[in-house]
């Protein structure tokens, strides 16, 4: 089936149709030169934002894919809309049923916590500088500042009553790698190891040590004294190729 909604161009070089579901906007980027088995690359967060990787992936042949809750963090509800847009284009659509998931920054409690609800779903998941424990940020319970603002809206998005609910919900993504693992979801995590905003080590640390210990597989690339900013790599062959190794196989559909 052909994509439906509104067309224009994205970012000058790709055409992107836009429509809503579950109250949403949605938009997904197309390649002029689909992939058999049509592939995607699902970004958390931040649609515009560093697109380098994308970009590639675009020419390699994958869709890339937006829903956007902003300031959602991941939340249950979050994760419901993600599971109706996966059922329409995976089944109406024919895209791939594992697709790669892009976590940027707060994209990655996005990303992380559609997969542990459905790990059998996910091809791999790319993080970029990406969050992992709330507490860390936008809570800022260590190292960093955190963000008060942030963190209310947390408070509120997940239903938390206090601060002690929300410090031992046990929802984060570090606490809950057990399915990714079983399910064997190759993780690849970029970061800058000078990263005040979300710190690697309460985050892509904490997620690397854990996952390993429960038998997945990571790998890590460390940027020596860079901050947040600016994210993803100069040459982003290593993310291309991270993820173009581990796409879903050629079947579409259920």
């Amino acid at each position: 089936m052909t994509l439906t909604g509104k067309r224009s161009p994205w970012l000058g070089a790709f055409e992107k149709y836009e429509f809503e579901i579950s109250e949403r906007p949605v938009t997904v980027v197309c390649p002029k030169r689909p992939l058999t088995g049509l592939p995607w690359a699902w970004k958390g967060e931040f649609l515009n934002a560093f697109p380098k990787a994308e970009l590639a992936l675009l020419e390699a042949g994958f869709h890339i894919v937006y829903l956007a809750d902003p300031d959602r963090f991941g939340c249950p509800e979050t994760v419901r809309r993600w599971d109706a847009l996966y059922v329409l284009l995976a089944t109406q659509f024919g895209f791939s049923r594992k697709p790669a998931l892009i976590g940027l920054s707060r994209g990655g409690l996005y990303c992380y916590q559609w997969a542990i609800a459905n790990p059998e779903k996910v091809a791999c998941i790319y993080g970029d500088a990406p969050v992992c424990d709330m507490r860390s940020w936008p809570g800022g319970k260590g190292k960093g500042p955190g963000s008060p603002r942030d963190w209310r809206k947390v408070m509120d998005v997940f239903g938390y009553a206090s601060e002690e609910e929300a410090m031992q919900s046990g929802i984060n993504p570090v606490d809950n790698l057990k399915p990714l693992a079983e399910h064997r979801i190759p993780i690849l995590h970029v970061y800058g190891d000078a990263d005040e905003v979300v710190p690697w080590d309460e985050n892509t640390g904490v997620v690397a040590a854990r996952y390993r210990e429960l038998g997945g597989d990571i790998q890590m690339i460390g940027k020596h004294g860079c901050k947040h900013h600016p994210h993803g790599l100069e040459d982003c062959s290593p993310i291309v190729d991270f993820i173009l190794t581990h796409r879903e196989s050629l079947s579409r559909g259920f």
